[in-house]
């Protein structure tokens, strides 16, 4: 498993599979998003805008797993 390392107290869903270069853009991400394609912590998020925090473990298409990890 990947941990990505975010250095906020908090992120978008969208925004943070932007930033792990999961997706090209936030448009793709988005898109992902609304499809269900998208696991936090094991539940189906279709909401782009969903917060994210260090800890929370993304998956994507049921392949992709990815650890959120904060600077501290």
């Amino acid at each position: 498993m990947k941990e990505i390392k975010i250095h906020t107290p908090d992120i978008k869903l969208s925004q943070f599979l932007k930033w792990a270069e999961i997706t090209a853009s936030g448009g793709e991400a988005k898109n992902l998003i609304r499809e269900g394609k998208v696991k936090v912590n094991g539940e189906v998020i279709i909401i782009p805008g969903k917060k994210l925090h260090p800890g929370d473990l993304i998956e994507v298409e049921g392949e992709m797993r990815v650890k959120i990890a904060g600077d501290g």
